[in-house]
């Protein structure tokens, strides 16, 4: 089927959907790259007239990528809930937008029609709308998770303890840790991005997590960054796992370029819930994704960067993760050239993954050779804040000395805690009253020689070398 649109006289066409949508999509690097972006903006609100009109219905029949050439389109088909999507199945997309910013639609019925809203829907009704739209709607969307604490509670806001070191030394991380915990940082996860593939020595980061967590009975959960096969090799082997991480993205090649499949993921699903290790949940997965994934592996079938990045969701969804995460500015400039692309992406990507049910949080980062700084991060920072992030990233000094990209520090959760009244997860923050690191209020305090949390850090740090 084809789609055009009339504006001054001039017919703008479109020979299929994938095309509609590219065109749709605000400006950004990538899908120049690949050869798809609108050539005017006259063309992309051609495009977005055309998408203004358009069924939902029509997405749902017509997946960007055909239902025999695709696994992901396979799980997309197959899970869509018919009797649920009837309900709103009759409104345009326009419609649609028009429908999430009514003040009845409510966080109870946005969940409840969660399961309904396929990637494509999002992604073409994200398209049309303004960065305060994205906003609004996504603050109405809660996603509940839990593992050893409860993530995703309105008026909370949790933080990843992202202690990297670009040799894994054991006593540049634990000293990230303990800088970190004294910030009142870790409440989503204390999650590690190894510089080695070597089992044995991501069996020692393991094993430290976890002895930080179970010494001083942290109500979090840890996790180490490396390959799935890695990490169902560790299970197997009798590793303290707590998440399982993969990155993903939103088509059956691009996974495949990651080496990972959907039955692979379930595979290393299932071997985690074996373990038994979560005290309040069972969300034991964690997902990383970023706009730009697809066609950097040559996997996009000629579809725009964003609408395959909602489809990485519908992979997430699958497997009920405790945290998905949209590394909005990491991949570089050649997919996000410079801030404002990044700050609209990152909204996008939160908007679109929440509407979905996925519990989104943002690594809010950028690279050295992006048209980007420190000032649109802060930006992007307020806005999702805004817009009822989940969690963000907390890097010593916002610098991730193993990475070498520039994300959020511990001070930028300061910041957020105190601009919006956030507070951290429940049962971590009980955990910090009783360490003495907040008060009641939720205020940080001073750190003395006779803080209970200090003096056995200092005890566990000594243990790997480190002098506190």
């Amino acid at each position: 089927m084809s789609y055009r649109h009339t504006i001054a006289h001039q017919v703008y066409r479109f020979p299929d959907l994938k095309t509609v949508l590219a065109k749709a999509s605000p400006a950004r690097s990538g899908d120049y790259l690949a050869g798809i972006g609108a050539v005017s903006a006259v063309e992309r609100i051609a495009a977005r007239l055309c998408l203004a009109d358009l069924p939902l219905r029509e997405l749902v029949e017509s997946p960007v990528i055909p239902y025999d050439e695709d696994e992901v389109t396979r799980l997309i088909c197959d899970r869509h809930p018919a009797a649920l999507f009837s309900e709103i199945a009759h409104l345009t997309v326009g419609d649609f937008r028009n429908w999430l910013l009514s003040e009845v639609t409510d966080e109870v019925t946005l969940t409840r029609l969660a399961p309904a809203i396929t990637p494509e829907i999002a992604a073409a009704v994200s398209k049309l709308m303004r960065n305060q739209d994205l906003i609004q709607v996504s603050r109405k969307c809660r996603v509940i998770t839990r593992f050893r604490n409860t993530l995703g509670l309105p008026g909370r806001l949790s933080v990843r303890l992202q202690p990297n070191h670009p040799t894994d030394d054991p006593k540049g991380i634990a000293a990230a840790i303990v800088d970190g915990l004294f910030y009142g940082a870790g409440d989503a996860v204390i999650g590690v991005n190894p510089a080695s593939d070597s089992l044995s020595v991501l069996k020692e980061l393991w094993r430290m997590l976890d002895d930080v967590i179970q010494r001083f009975e942290i109500p979090t959960q840890s996790c180490v960054l490396t390959h799935v096969t890695s990490q169902i090799r560790a299970i197997e082997s009798g590793v303290p796992l707590d998440l399982v991480f993969q990155s993903i993205a939103g088509t059956e090649a691009a996974n495949r370029s990651f080496g990972v499949s959907l039955a692979l993921l379930a595979e290393a699903r299932e071997a985690a819930l074996s373990l038994r290790r979560g005290t309040l949940g069972n969300n034991v997965m964690y997902f990383e994704t970023g706009q730009g994934s697809a066609l950097s592996a040559e996997a996009n079938h000629g579809v725009d960067q964003q609408t395959c990045e909602a489809r990485a969701y519908a992979v997430a969804r699958e497997f009920e993760p405790l945290l998905v995460n949209t590394v909005v500015g990491f991949i570089g400039p050649e997919y996000l050239y410079d801030g404002k692309q990044i700050i609209r992406a990152g909204l996008e990507d939160h908007f679109c993954g929440k509407l979905m049910g996925v519990p989104l949080g943002c690594d809010v980062c950028y690279t050295n050779h992006a048209e980007a700084d420190q000032d649109d991060m802060d930006n992007l920072l307020t806005l999702l804040a805004a817009a009822g992030v989940t969690y963000i990233m907390g890097v010593p000094g916002a610098d991730d000395i193993m990475l070498s990209y520039q994300s959020t520090s511990f001070h930028d959760a300061l910041y957020l805690r105190s601009t919006f009244g956030l507070r951290h997860a429940p049962e971590f923050e009980a955990w910090l009253v009783r360490m003495h690191l907040i008060d009641g209020a939720g205020m940080l305090q001073p750190v003395t020689g006779r803080n209970p949390l200090l003096r056995a850090l200092t005890d566990m740090t000594r243990a790997v070398g480190f002098h506190a």
